[in-house]
């Protein structure tokens, strides 16, 4: 399966996406950065500029044109510190569902933590080592500490690179009185957790997200030269001599300063403030880059707790049909049953095709109406067709149009009682064909329900020879008593004889014991339809 991640943050919007093997492992086959500054001027409660929200919403459509290009099937979308905190954040929410199709959730800080931690845990492979994780964004940071598996402390503090800058840089470059108070803001922040880490002990300090990525690559190439900065080490004193570098330069010099991204450049001098004093309160410690941040932790996360889900997906490949057995399962179908009236509806629907002219679309539709057209039991049994009805409309069925939905939830609730009428719910929303087709694949469900009135799958299968004006033969091959569903079927065939105005009539060959074939075809009355057409056994 593809799976999808975007990070919708103060500084950027990212977004991986991800094609997850069985056995749950991931790679990372494309990726996308947006540098839009969603959180600029709207940090502590303020709005979010309307600018900043049309250009967001523009880079969520962008990214999700490229998710549904790579067929990715879920997209998990968060958002962070600017939308949490911003006034408006709820409306912002509310458009990105209306406008672009995207369900964002907004975390908690100390969730970002957790799901930071995991990702970078799992790319560096700490394993029960205990590892410092600091990763900071344009409108928090967070620390953390714990091994792979665990999470022991994580705090995300209002440190972010945006925030720091706008809050503490009045002058450029940088006066030494904003060092200072960048440097006693930090430290005021960050004390006690640092000192609480430090007295727990760790093995690693590993540092994350663009920020922290940017501003090692830039270090590490005054200590030692340029390199591939995923998962290398750069030392805390070469991030101190960068820090003095970046305070006594101007933003022009930043500019032109190599390896420093020009996006960066007005933030740069107010994230090495912050990175140096975490490492100073620290001891001083080396930090390991890495790549991984809040996108991988959340697919991590994920893909921990959907592992029946990507289990599903290897057995499944489709998403339609993948989607339809997960619904089942979710409300306790009966499989045996179901599919039983799957197999006999499609059979019927293939020898009547020339009669009734639908094509693969309703054939699709119907399989589906039939494989959860019980569904509603979970409910109660008692109008249960209607509870499927329900269930199959808010069923967050994916891969299908609202209007698919709505036509498998009429064919279901079809399957039993009251036939199809324009006043039903439902229906009067569907055009002519829609309505037409609805009508005909409930009778056909219908009929196949009959057949296995016992739910015991005593119908092996079944042939349609259509006489035409003799009316239509359904051949029924049993493997075993198939009174009760010859009885049943010759109920429910009325509907069917009256949508195809023919009279049905059936037949019995056992194939486990063919020399009751006789004795098992004697006819017997049973439905009507429009003309008062006969269902015959």
């Amino acid at each position: 399966m593809q799976l999808a991640a975007i990070d919708i943050g103060t500084n950027s919007i990212h977004m991986i996406i991800c094609k997850v093997a069985p056995d749950g492992s991931f790679e990372v086959i494309d990726r996308e950065k947006d540098m839009i500054r969603l959180g600029a001027g709207s940090l502590g409660g303020r709005i979010l500029p309307e600018s900043s929200l049309a250009r967001a919403m523009q880079t969520l459509a962008k990214f999700k044109r490229l998710a549904d290009s790579h067929g990715v099937e879920e997209i998990i979308a968060t958002a962070t510190s600017a939308v949490r905190e911003a006034e408006n954040g709820a409306d912002f929410i509310a458009a990105a569902r209306r406008d672009v199709g995207l369900r964002v959730r907004v975390i908690s800080g100390t969730e970002e933590a957790r799901l930071i931690h995991l990702a970078a845990g799992y790319a560096i492979g700490i394993r029960r080592q205990r590892a410092v994780v600091i990763d900071i964004g344009g409108g928090s940071t967070e620390i953390t500490l714990g091994t792979a598996a665990r999470m022991e402390l994580g705090q995300s503090f209002k440190l972010g690179s945006i925030r720091l800058t706008e809050g503490f840089a009045k002058h450029d470059p940088l006066s030494k009185a904003d060092e200072r108070a960048i440097e006693e803001h930090v430290t005021r922040e960050t004390k006690a957790h640092l000192k609480e880490i430090r007295k727990r002990g760790f093995d690693w300090v590993i540092g994350t997200s663009g920020t922290m990525l940017a501003l090692g690559a830039v270090a590490a190439e005054i200590g030692k030269g340029p390199l591939d900065v995923r998962r290398q080490v750069v030392r805390a004193r070469d991030f101190a001599k960068l820090r003095k570098r970046l305070v006594d330069m101007t933003q022009a010099e930043r500019l032109k300063m190599p390896g420093l991204d020009p996006k960066r450049a007005d933030l740069a001098p107010a994230c090495s403030v912050l990175i140096d004093t975490v490492l100073t309160l620290l001891g001083g410690p080396d930090v390991r880059l890495c790549d991984f941040a809040l996108r991988e932790g959340l697919v991590l996360d994920y893909l921990d707790r959907q592992r029946a889900h990507i289990k599903q997906v290897d057995r499944y490949p489709d998403v339609r049909r993948r989607s339809v057995i997960e619904l089942g399962e979710r409300c306790q179908y009966y499989p045996q049953h179901a599919e039983q009236i799957a197999r006999l509806s499609l059979a019927i629907f293939d020898g009547l095709q020339k009669r009734h002219g639908l094509g693969a679309a309703e054939r699709e539709w119907l399989e589906y109406a039939a494989l959860l057209h019980d569904i509603g039991t979970l409910i109660s049994y008692e109008s249960h067709h209607k509870h499927s009805y329900y269930l199959i409309r808010h069923g967050d069925l994916r891969g299908f149009d609202p209007r698919e939905v709505e036509i498998i939830a009429l064919v279901a609730r079809y399957h039993r009682q009251a036939t199809p009428k324009k006043s039903h719910e439902g229906m009067a929303d569907l055009d002519g064909r829609g309505r037409d087709a609805v009508r005909m694949l409930g009778a056909i469900l219908r009929l196949a329900e009959g057949l296995d009135r016992s739910h015991t799958q005593v119908i092996a299968g079944l042939d349609v020879v259509d006489g035409g004006k003799e009316g239509i033969v359904i051949r029924l091959r049993t493997a075993g008593d198939a009174e009760l569903e010859v009885w049943s079927a010759g109920r429910h065939a009325e509907a069917l004889a009256g949508e195809l105005d023919a009279d049905i009539h059936f037949a019995v060959s056992p194939v486990a014991a063919p020399r009751r074939a006789a004795a098992a075809n004697r006819s017997r009355p049973a439905a009507a339809g429009k003309r008062r057409r006969r269902a015959v056994a």
